[in-house]
């Protein structure tokens, strides 16, 4: 059945690891374009009847201007108010925001809310559907959100400092691996939101309870949080365009806007 489902792409002006991250180029790219062309793809290839809506919540005045340069992609532009520009602010305060400014501003109610990390130019727009498919499924959480295979499991190959030796995180006498329980990474690219529970429930522990997930690739995903993780995110993600059908896909889509 169709749905009004919202995109949010949110992004501060100040950043503690990478300054202006958000405004900032991804192989000659501007890295906002990347979620815009996922949002591209999926409205031309799998909307149907959907009625889709986005908008940009941010402060940064350079971050507007790229995403207005943008004429494929209609989006409305919500002005970050100050009270949740600070870092310790949680992401959901942002999205609720953006929901109620967008209700608002479209006069509509939404029925799903779907935000795209600007900083996860790794994505497919398989992955958003797959998300969003997995959220119309399952009106009994509160989100759903992406998770990559975690690369290390804290029953067998992850250890903490106590007592002034290494111990194992969890305790326990598996053998190997595959014995373990399976873990996985949040990997902070999508989040596909109730908003019913955007509305009402608690925000600082919104994720402990309520949540499914869908699996995204690993890609060796650095979250791009210092200079470092920048340069080596578009070593791995040049190889992931060139080799990756499904990744090109949105790399040529947003280079095409340039």
């Amino acid at each position: 059945s169709d749905m009004n489902i919202l995109f949010t792409l949110c992004g501060r002006a100040g950043s503690k690891g990478v300054k202006g991250k958000n405004a900032r180029d991804f192989l000659d790219v501007p890295l906002v374009w990347y979620s815009m062309a996922n949002i591209a793809l999926y409205m031309e290839k799998y909307a149907g009847e959907d009625d889709i809506k986005i908008v940009l919540n941010t402060d940064s005045e350079p971050l507007k201007d790229l995403v207005r340069r943008v004429k494929d992609v209609p989006v409305t532009i919500i002005h970050r108010e100050e009270s949740l520009a600070g870092d310790k602010v949680p992401k959901v305060a942002v999205i609720l925001d953006s929901l109620n400014k967008a209700e608002e501003a479209f006069a509509r109610k939404f029925d799903m809310v779907v935000d795209l990390d600007i900083t996860s130019p790794l994505r497919t727009v398989q992955d958003v559907k797959n998300a969003i498919d997995r959220k119309k499924q399952r009106n009994d959480v509160d989100v759903v959100y992406s998770v990559a295979p975690s690369r290390r499991n804290p029953y067998f190959n992850m250890v903490k400092e106590e007592n002034g030796f290494f111990c194992k995180a969890i305790p326990s006498n598996f053998t190997t691996r595959q014995e373990a329980p399976v873990f996985y990474d949040m990997n902070a690219s999508i989040y596909a939101y109730s908003p019913d529970a955007l509305r009402n429930k608690e925000h600082a522990t919104f994720f402990n309870s309520g949540c499914d997930a869908v699996v995204m690739a690993d890609t060796g995903i650095l979250d791009i949080d210092s200079e470092e993780d920048y340069e080596l995110m578009q070593v791995i993600a040049k190889y992931l365009y060139e080799n990756e059908k499904s990744f090109k896909e949105t790399f040529t889509k947003a280079n095409s806007w340039k």
